[in-house]
This record gives structure tokens, C-alpha cells and sequence, in this order.
């Protein structure tokens, strides 16, 4: 039987990855609904390819420039046109559809991701923030609703394969109760991991979203590089893995050759190792707990020529020390340092404020947030709303 999928964020890195495996694999899915912001012409090409029978767009405005360019596309059926936030979660908890890839970067992504959870659908979890920003109340509705969430992530992924089969299928299940003593969460260290410390004022856009390892968005390639990223990875792991702050350690491994790890009671560490490439872990949730092709190569250990693992230096990167020390706070102080390391990046690759003024955003809006209560979605969106003020507050201040 043929699976439905609706992509959520199909112009972006994961949404193209995603695609491509969809692609490789076309008697096993097929897209039923493409979700995007405002690149039209990525997305035209999509449709063409993929024949979706939705399209949904972030707004009126270009959802009708979609429309006309749609008009004169060369395509034997032509996708109904919605847009909005309404729209896309219509389209993640639609009755027809099996499989939801969430990819909408930031806070954008939380909600039409949540209809997907309450539908009970098979959810592919590669926007991190949604659990960032409400780990508790998300993973409380994965298990009301019965839906099946696989974390798509490198890292996170690696982790979830590297399981005990008893703890991927129970979100409850404690990692004591299997033998696990340690969950290794590596990072490549970014672009900046051996540059001087007295020059990180000076880094550019450029520099800073060029990866050594990966390609990503300009947000996520930023956020790689102060390693923010691999903060907000440590507070989704441990809602994903339900476990606690101290359970986490996080490993500097340049060479993104091995994903994560598991380290167990016995001295047994198991590693998932592959090429850094993004479609291994989302064939890898495409077909849970099947295995299909990603399109990607096996690593050729013969040519491999070192593996190294250091602690991360917490003056270099003190957003990563930030979002670890908001994790042992509370969902006040994750959603906090989300919203306003989401503002703050916008302003640097604006080229508004430095790359170093990123981290004085985030500690700044850290420290003068109300820490008020966070059991609703409600609660949740206006204390993400203040946030983001307060940030934006902060940057005016800096100019």
C-alpha cells in the first residue's frame, strides 16, 4: 500500500531531502499535500515533479503569485491552492494522510505539527523547536492520541537506533530501567571550532553559515555554528527519551561521521555511524521499521583517517552552555531562549548585530523574562510572543 505524506517546510533542506527519497521510492509513498512558505518557484518545480493534490503557502499574497504561475505550468493535474497556518493544519491531520514530515523551521512549525500529533498520525520530527518550546504538552499529546513520533534529527535519530527496541516503541519508558547510563549527543563543533577566540566578533553571514560538514538553511547553519543547535538538541532529547539533564553529555566530534551514541551500564557504547547527509535519517522514518534506499553512500572505512572526540569549550560557545542550563530550569526558560535565539539570528544575518551579540540576546531576554507558567498552549505562544519582544528590545539596545 502506498503511504501518503504531507510535507511540512517541502522548499527547505529536509523538505527537499525528504522529497528526493520519496522519490527513490515511489511505490511506497506518494506526497499529498506540499507545504511551504514563499519560495513559489521551488515549489512550482515540486508539483510538477511530485503531483501533490494540495499546496499550502504561508499567505494570501503568495499564494495567488502561486496560483498564476501555476496556470501556465505544463501539468496533468494541478494541486488545489490554500494558505495559512489553518490550512496547513488541515492538511497535517487530513483523514487521507499516514505520514506528516515536520520541517517548518521554529516556532512556525509548532502548530501544524501538533494537529498532526492529535490526529494520531506517524509523525517524522525534524523541527526540533516544537519540543523546545513545549516538551511536556507535546509529548503528553504523542501519548494521548497514539501517534507514532521518530525523531529525524542526526543525532537524535542515531539515538532512537541505537534503543533497546522496548524503549523505541514506549515515549514512558525510563533508559535506567534498559542499562543505560549515558546518552552522547555529538557535534561537529561548527565552522569555528579552531578559530582564535578573539576574532569571533568579527565573523561574518558568510562565514558563519558555511558548514564544514552539512548542508543546511542559513538559521540552522548559524545556530551551528554558536552551537545553539546542539543546545536545543539537548533539551529535545530529553523530552524525546524521557530522561533528565544529567543523563546528556554532549561530545565534540568533527569528522559528523558517528551521529550520536548510547552508552549502557555494562561499558558498552553503541554508535550509529553514516555519511552526514540528512536523507539516511529520514528513509530511516519514511519506513520505520523497515529499511529502504536513501540514495546514500556507505561510509568506506579504508579511507577514513581519524575519528575525535573533545569536551565543548564553553567560552567559545556559550549559547550551548545557555540552552543546557535553561534545559535544568524549565519549559519557561526553553521557550525563552528559543524565541529569542530565533529573533536574535535574524538580526545577525540581517548583519543588524555581530555574531557574538547572538549570545548577548539570548542571556539578556533569558534574564529579564517573567518565568510564568507554561501548562497550555496558550501559555506557551504568549510567553514565546514576550520573548520575542523582549529580544527585539535587546537588539535595539545593541545598535
Amino acid at each position: 500500500m502506498t503511504e501518503q505524506v504531507v510535507v511540512l517546510g517541502s522548499t527547505g533542506s529536509i523538505g527537499q531531502s525528504t522529497l528526493d527519497v520519496i522519490a527513490r521510492n515511489k511505490s511506497a509513498f506518494h506526497v499529498f499535500a506540499l507545504v511551504a512558505g514563499t519560495n513559489v518557484e521551488r515549489l512550482l518545480q515540486q508539483c510538477i515533479t511530485h503531483q501533490p493534490k494540495f499546496v499550502v503557502l504561508s499567505d494570501e499574497v503568495h499564494a495567488r503569485v502561486f496560483e498564476t504561475r501555476l496556470k501556465t505550468a505544463s501539468m496533468p493535474f494541478k494541486p488545489e491552492v490554500l494558505y495559512g497556518v489553518e490550512a496547513m493544519q488541515a492538511m497535517a491531520s487530513h483523514e487521507s494522510v499516514d505520514i506528516v514530515m515536520a520541517a517548518i523551521v521554529g516556532a512556525a512549525g509548532l502548530l501544524p505539527t501538533l494537529s498532526a500529533v492529535e490526529a494520531g498520525k506517524k509523525v517524522l520530527l525534524a523541527n526540533k523547536e516544537a519540543l523546545v518550546m513545549s516538551g511536556q504538552l507535546f509529548m503528553d499529546k504523542v501519548r494521548k492520541h497514539n501517534a507514532t513520533l521518530l525523531p529525524i534529527d542526526s543525532e537524535h535519530n542515531a539515538i532512537y537506533q541505537c534503543l533497546p527496541n522496548c524503549l523505541q516503541q514506549n515515549s514512558q519508558g525510563n533508559i535506567a530501567d534498559v542499562g543505560i547510563s549515558k546518552i552522547l549527543l555529538t557535534g561537529s563543533g561548527g565552522p569555528f571550532l579552531t578559530r582564535a577566540l578573539d576574532t569571533l566578533e568579527q565573523v561574518t553571514v558568510r562565514e558563519a553559515v558555511t558548514h564544514p560538514n552539512w548542508s543546511m538553511g542559513q538559521k540552522i547553519s548559524v545556530d551551528s555554528a554558536t552551537m545553539m543547535n546542539k543546545g536545543l538538541e539537548f533539551i529535545e532529547a530529553k523530552w524525546l527519551f524521557n530522561c533528565q539533564v544529567d543523563d546528556i553529555e554532549v561530545v565534540i566530534h568533527p569528522q559528523s561521521m558517528i551521529h550520536s551514541m548510547v552508552q549502557y551500564k555494562d561499558g558498552s557504547v553503541i554508535a550509529q555511524l553514516g555519511q552526514p547527509d540528512m536523507r539516511t535519517p529520514i528513509a530511516y522514518g519514511l519506513a520505520y521499521p523497515n529499511r529502504i534506499d536513501a540514495g546514500v553512500a556507505p561510509i568506506d572505512f579504508s579511507t577514513l583517517m581519524n575519528f575525535s572526540f573533545t569536551k565543548p569549550d564553553f567560552e567559545r560557545y556559550p549559547n550551548l552552555r545557555l540552552a543546557m542550563e535553561a534545559c535544568k530550569v524549565g519549559q519557561a526558560a526553553t521557550t525563552t531562549v528559543n524565541a529569542a535565539n530565533e529573533v536574535a539570528v535574524a538580526a545577525f544575518l540581517r548583519e543588524q548585530i555581530g555574531f557574538c551579540d547572538i549570545y548577548r540576546v539570548n542571556a539578556e531576554s533569558l534574564s529579564r523574562q517573567s518565568m510564568t507558567e507554561t501548562d497550555s498552549l496558550d501559555a506557551i505562544l504568549a510567553l514565546d510572543a514576550q520573548a520575542r519582544r523582549i529580544a527585539l528590545n535587546v537588539i535595539e539596545e545593541l545598535r
